[in-house]
């Protein structure tokens, strides 16, 4: 399955149906080739996948990323299969275990060991495939993976990973980790502004949500940053690489370094520079690959 080399990724639980149909139709006529959304608290990833599909020709359809807590391995399989039956298999499912949060507090379900659970769910979804009928010849799978061993484990069994949080630096580790096979698709923010001061408030306001998560700030030390970069709200140095900014042609650069290092294709969340929430027009417009 070949993604493409521009994807973009956005919350759509804040969109309503006509903004994501524009969206999806949008994204088509700018030349992304594969549009990233979500599991959160808003819309269910699968019902939102086939109302995306039905609104757009041939932008592949990604959830970036699904709960495995959510539904069973064979829910997740027959999803699946009836979106890219449907939708002339546009569709890519992205797994993930989530963050205890979610899955303790939200859910109700005890977050176990992460590797451990998803090499488990993949085996039944195996199960389900088997059952079904048999799997594709390519099992349009990712996981959302940042150490090593899930790295690992996406290589094995999936497409590739899709790591989120992260600097250019991810791609040579996630490749040390997975060995030669599996795709690293990695997702950038975005913000179409030259006010370093402006950037910064954006990248505060859009990261504040992580800071106090494990799963991510465990991989920023592995990246190369430190405690004193989670205080005050994090560090400019921090804001600057999770948040690319300046002027489009200098974002630009900043999102060629991932395919430079061999990322297979990378997905552009574009925030406001105004701090409201929604998609940034202007920023996806401008980072075209037919602009």
């Amino acid at each position: 399955m070949r993604f493409g080399t521009y994807g973009v990724f956005t919350f759509t639980d804040l969109l309503d149906a006509p903004q994501l149909a524009t969206l999806a139709a949008r994204m088509d006529e700018l030349g992304y080739s594969t549009l990233w959304y979500p599991e959160a608290m808003g819309y269910e990833p699968f019902a939102i996948g086939s109302y995306l599909l039905g609104a757009s020709r041939k932008l592949m359809v990604a959830s970036g990323i699904a709960n495995i807590y959510a539904r069973d391995a064979t829910a997740a399989v027959m999803g699946t299969n009836s979106l890219n039956k449907l939708y002339g298999n546009r569709f890519v499912l992205g797994l993930g275990v989530s963050h205890a949060p979610l899955v303790a507090d939200f859910r109700g379900h005890e977050y176990a060991s992460p590797v451990k659970t998803m090499r488990a769910y993949l085996d039944r979804m195996d199960q389900a495939w088997a059952a079904l009928g048999g799997a594709p010849a390519e099992k349009p799978v990712v996981l959302a993976a940042l150490g090593p061993q899930m790295s690992k484990l996406a290589a094995a069994r999936t497409l590739g990973t899709f790591p989120y949080n992260i600097t250019p630096a991810q791609v040579a580790l996630s490749r040390a980790a997975m060995g030669p096979d599996g795709a690293i698709i990695c997702e950038q923010k975005v913000c179409l502004t030259e006010d370093p001061v402006v950037a910064r408030k954006a990248a505060r306001a859009t990261l504040a949500v992580y800071m106090g998560l494990p799963n991510y700030y465990n991989n920023w030390f592995r990246l190369g940053f430190d405690q004193s970069d989670l205080a005050n709200g994090g560090s400019d140095r921090l804001m600057d690489a999770m948040v690319a900014w300046g002027s489009a042609a200098q974002i630009k650069a900043r999102l060629s370094a991932y395919l430079d290092a061999g990322a297979a294709q990378v997905v552009v969340q574009p925030i406001r520079a105004d701090g409201q929430p929604g998609p940034c027009w202007q920023a996806l417009e401008a980072l075209a690959p037919n602009a």
